[in-house]
Formats: C-alpha cells, structure tokens, sequence
C-alpha cells in the first residue's frame, strides 16, 4: 500500500521563483514556458523564522554581481574519489540548529580562506528521519540549505564552487567546497 503524501501547494513567491528558474531552460516541443505569476505581498507563515532568509542590509546593494559558482575539476573530483588528495579542513555540522550552522560555515569558511586552504570539506549529514512542526516528514535539514547559504552573495566571496563529496568522505552527507583566494587590497 503506498501512501501520498498531500502537499501545501507554491505560493505566490515560490510560483514566481520557480517559473524564473523554468524561463532558463529550453522547454520541450510544444510546451510553452510557465507565466511569472504577479508578485503580491505575502505575511511569512509560523515557521518562517527556522527558514527565513537574513535580513537585506540597509546600505546600497553593490551594482557588480557577485561572481559566479565553478563546478569542481574533473581532475580534483578523481584524486579525492581515489584517495589521492584530501581536504584542507572538515567542519561537521552534525547536530546544530540552523542559526547554529550557518554562523560556524560563515566563521568556518572566512577561517579557512584566511589561512590559504582552497578545498574544505562541509559535513551536514544525510539527516535522520523526523516530523517537523505540522507533522510532514522531514530529513535532513542543513543537507538542503547548506547549498542554498553556499550560494547566497554573502558567500560568494569565499565560495569559488561547490559538489556532494565523494562516498569515501560521506558522499551525499558531505560536500566539497573550493575557495577563492582571499583579495588583498594594499597594505594596511
């Protein structure tokens, strides 16, 4: 017997994130690409404090994007499934809450780009089977928003590129992350 699992449906902002993220690929002969619903308002629900993105800063938003995420070399992800290169660093967020983790992998990672490392590794776990607060099934939190916080334009700075770690480094509990090398900007 198979059970279905009954979804809450996108709301307005995620229809919208969804169909900017359809718009970029090529969609199939004969479909059309999904229209951008308009952007309303929306209140952020009883849990949106575990999940909410941190708050924009007041100052003006630099007008250069942040750079763009490489994927790691094809040459890299052989050494490190083969054993042949191994990790700068591990910082194994198993345990922390998601406050918790994002301020250790923002310390974390600023730490290690300091100290001249180019390829960490991120332990967030495959998670363990559990309930969230509505009572759907839930696993493996920071496995899903570590990637996202690795993408946000805070990080980019100190993220060159990221990937699931090979299986001898945890495979899908793991990732690797590359650095860019810290900008020195004169002396001080």
């Amino acid at each position: 017997m198979s059970r279905v699992r009954a979804g809450r449906g996108l709301d307005s902002e995620e229809r919208r994130l969804w169909a900017h993220v359809a718009r970029q690929a090529k969609p199939l002969r004969g479909r059309s690409l999904p229209e951008l619903p308009p952007e309303t308002p929306t209140m952020p629900g009883p849990d949106a404090s575990r999940t909410a993105p941190l708050p924009a800063r007041s100052s003006p938003a630099p007008s250069a994007s942040p750079p763009p995420l490489a994927p790691l070399e094809r040459r890299l992800k052989t050494k490190l499934r083969r054993g042949q290169r191994g990790v700068d660093a591990v910082l194994d967020l198993h345990g922390l809450r998601q406050d918790e983790a994002h301020g250790a992998l923002l310390g974390f990672l600023r730490r290690m780009q300091g100290a001249g490392a180019s390829l960490v590794l991120v332990v967030t776990g495959k998670g363990a089977a559990g309930f969230d607060d509505l009572g759907h099934a839930e696993r493996g939190v920071l496995r899903r928003v570590v990637p996202h916080w690795l993408r946000l334009p805070e990080l980019r700075p100190l993220v060159l590129g990221f990937e699931e770690a090979a299986a001898l480094h945890g495979g899908g509990g793991a990732l690797y992350v590359r650095l860019r090398r810290p900008r020195h900007h004169g002396l001080r």
